[in-house]
């Protein structure tokens, strides 16, 4: 499948089926994230309920600490 993550065509195996595999996929699922999904930005708890299908927008937005 292939996605537009954060600007770029990025293609995604068939087992990913939504935002939850998305960034489990990406080894982000440890991370504090903010996702973007076909512009409406979603509440962590929407993430497995949302379906991600060939084309979709996505905007992922991971936070690090730091000074």
């Amino acid at each position: 499948m292939k996605l537009i993550i954060n600007g770029e065509r990025v293609t995604v195996p068939e087992t990913v089926n939504s935002i939850t595999d998305l960034i489990a996929h990406f080894q982000l699922d440890k991370r504090v994230v903010m996702v973007e999904h076909n512009e409406e930005i979603l509440e962590k708890d929407t993430h497995g309920d949302r379906k991600v299908e060939d084309g979709d927008k996505i905007e992922i937005v991971q936070f690090v600490g730091g000074g």
